[in-house]
């Protein structure tokens, strides 16, 4: 969303990163940093180049456009100086049945695009509006532009990056969506990055089931579940169907391992909660799903993404293995 200065209707706030800060909580997201705006460091152009070149076979294509205004947020937007970086909770207050087709946390309720849109657009106004120096221009994202929002949360002190290549909020877990605001003026307070706490710890790489994550902060993205099921548009490769288990739309498998989730606390917005009709499904109800009964049950939902025969593929392809005997450690209690 681009939005321009206005008539101030409200006195400037001198102290506006923690104006921003405040209205960010008030507005329901969970945490807000604001970073500088310039190029990634070297590391990071680096590591992007790399992925770029070992998965340019993959359905997403699209990810080889744009690399300059990925790793210079200021081609992006001209004039960027500063970058607002917010995250928003989507833990679910409750778990599909472990008899159920599985699906990835962020999926369970409304898509958060729509939502985190709305929110972002509110604080976006609130900084043109209160901003000592006047914002000439603004613009909202919300994984929907060549904008690497896992660094620049990093880089805005939400939290670090870990071995899964998730962001981890500290005492929070990594089950959030980010969004980001870019203005081009400077605020007057910036926030540092965090240190990495991971440790020695792999039990993301342990728990993932292609063995995705080939090594610490390397995810082969052919063959992730989350690609596989939801990117992917040809048949699922048969070595992959067999580690899929009963996971139809994306895996939380690297999330359930990790020990920072144990701090997850449920999600207060109520969009993201599953409805009472995705918890009553069981596999035979999959099974016959009809391209009507998924028009009802996946309105409004990131589902939709997969499409009624890309869903269709993935719940039949589960259907081939038995259901997951040490199923999910975490319960509805």
């Amino acid at each position: 969303m681009n939005l321009k200065s206005s008539p101030k209707e409200f006195p400037a706030t001198p102290d506006l990163s923690l104006a921003i800060k405040a209205e960010a909580l008030r507005l329901g997201f969970d945490a807000c940093g604001i970073a500088p705006a310039d190029a990634v460091d070297q590391s990071t152009a680096a590591a992007l180049h790399r992925w770029l070149a070992c998965h340019h076979q993959a359905d997403m294509h699209y990810m080889n456009n744009y690399t300059d205004k990925r790793l210079d947020p200021r081609l992006l937007m001209e004039g960027t100086r500063s970058i607002v970086c917010v995250a928003l909770n989507y833990y679910p207050p409750q778990f599909l049945p472990a008899d159920a087709c599985q699906l990835a946390w962020y999926a369970y309720g409304k898509d958060y695009h729509d939502l985190m849109k709305a929110k972002l657009a509110t604080l976006q106004e609130f900084i043109v509006r209160h901003s000592p120096t006047p914002v000439q221009q603004s613009r909202t994202f919300c994984d929907t532009a060549p904008v690497l929002e896992r660094y620049w949360a990093w880089r805005a002190g939400l939290g670090w990056i870990g071995k899964n290549t998730q962001l981890i909020l500290p005492h929070s877990g990594s089950c959030f969506f980010l969004g980001e605001v870019f203005i081009d003026t400077e605020v007057n307070a910036y926030d540092m990055p965090q240190a990495n706490r991971c440790g020695n710890c792999t039990r993301c790489l342990q728990a993932c089931p292609t063995q995705a994550l080939q090594a610490p902060y390397t995810l082969c993205a052919e063959r992730c579940l989350s690609y596989l099921t939801i990117e992917h548009h040809g048949d699922i490769p048969p070595a992959q169907v067999q580690q899929m288990n009963n996971q139809i739309y994306g895996c939380n498998d690297c999330l359930k391992a990790c020990p920072w989730n144990r701090f997850a606390t449920p999600t207060l917005i109520s969009e993201f909660h599953p409805s009472p009709a995705l918890l009553t499904m069981r596999r035979t109800d999959w099974l016959t799903l009809s391209e009507e009964q998924y028009k009802i049950l996946f309105k409004g939902s990131a589902v939709k993404r997969a499409k009624y025969k890309g869903l269709v593929r993935n719940i039949h392809a589960a259907a081939t293995n038995p259901l997951p005997r040490d199923e999910q450690s975490f319960t509805n209690s």
